[in-house]
């Protein structure tokens, strides 16, 4: 984030580049930095004759180029914005000729989403000789947690470490989806609020009591009850909880759970550094590592390979997501 807030800052200073080629698999920030530059570096009167917005599967290099090249009108500079860019692909290389001898009096922003480009080549190379090339990369499921508290802190607002979680769960690593879901939520708390779970279920549809992360606390504390009233719920909501998302998690849990058993070092700050967890959840891990010993738990990611390959057809052929489920926890909680 504290590269996306020094190219704000420079645009927003006058240090304008004549390029910007924004690049990665995380499209968030890619639309972020592009969104910005297409509403600040020209003023609206400026706008309707010096900003075109282009799509890359409707045009070719050469179309980029000549709108490039074209001097504005009654303004110091002009803005060609090119979404979708991943489209010319095959041709993104072309580009060179342009990049090298840019025209100063426009900005070019190129969003190539999903893709990078290939390091070898001459136009990574030369881009920032001119311009700024910036990668925007994929967060890890244990970053977005983090993620979403730096967001909520920079608007006025906490969150609790359950409630991020509940987030993560539900929506995985994607930006844009946890972004949009976090404005409903500051449309309707006041600022300087801690987001609880409470106003997850309430605004965005997730129950706090039924879902992965109670499911995941319920399996590590052997609560078998509790576990099976939460897998019974997941049975009439499948489409909200599908089986292979279940699995995937329960899958992390008990391979941090193996780390954990591994550790010489078992203090609160060294179990989260070595886990990459908040430390508000190490305590689930030291009861759950309690219930399950170290060979147990090799028994259980064997069980949960088995019960991934079930959910995707092989071997269980028109069984229920919820028999696969109720099969698995059965032998991992007896």
């Amino acid at each position: 984030m504290e590269r996306i807030n020094q190219i704000v800052s420079d645009i927003k200073n006058g240090n304008i580049k004549p390029i910007y080629f924004l690049m990665g698999d995380e499209p968030y920030y890619i639309d972020k930095i592009s969104d910005y530059i297409e509403k600040n570096v020209l003023t609206e009167e400026e706008r309707g004759f010096n900003q075109v917005v282009l799509y890359g599967r409707d045009i070719s290099i050469e179309d980029i180029i000549s709108n490039a090249k074209r001097y504005p009108m009654m303004s110091e500079r002009q803005v060609v914005i090119v979404k979708e860019a991943q489209d010319l692909s095959r041709t993104i290389e072309n580009l060179v000729s342009y990049v090298e001898h840019p025209q100063p009096s426009t900005v070019l922003v190129i969003c190539f989403k999903y893709k990078t480009l290939d390091k070898r080549k001459r136009l990574s190379k030369v881009i920032g000789k001119s311009g700024l090339l910036f990668e925007s990369k994929k967060l890890y499921e244990n970053q977005v947690g983090e993620w979403i508290r730096r967001v909520l802190s920079g608007k006025g607002y906490q969150i609790a470490p359950k409630a991020a979680i509940m987030l993560v769960e539900f929506l995985g690593t994607d930006l844009s989806k946890i972004a949009n879901e976090l404005n409903k939520l500051m449309l309707v708390l006041p600022k300087t609020s801690i987001i609880k779970p409470i106003h997850i279920e309430e605004n965005i549809g997730i129950s706090k009591d039924f879902n992965n992360f109670e499911l995941r606390k319920a399996v590590g504390e052997l609560q078998i009850v509790k576990a099976n009233q939460i897998i019974n719920y997941f049975g009439q909501n499948p489409k909200s909880n599908p089986l292979i998302v279940t699995i995937s998690l329960l899958n992390s849990f008990f391979t941090q759970l193996l780390i954990y058993h591994g550790l010489s070092d078992k203090s609160k700050a060294n179990v989260a550094r070595a886990l990459r967890v908040n430390p508000f959840f190490v305590g689930d891990y030291q009861n759950a590592a309690r219930n399950y010993p170290m060979r147990k738990v090799s028994q259980i990611i064997s069980l949960l390979r088995d019960a991934d390959v079930k959910s995707k057809g092989v071997g269980a052929q028109n069984l229920p997501p919820i028999d696969i489920l109720k099969e698995l926890l059965f032998k991992v909680m007896h």
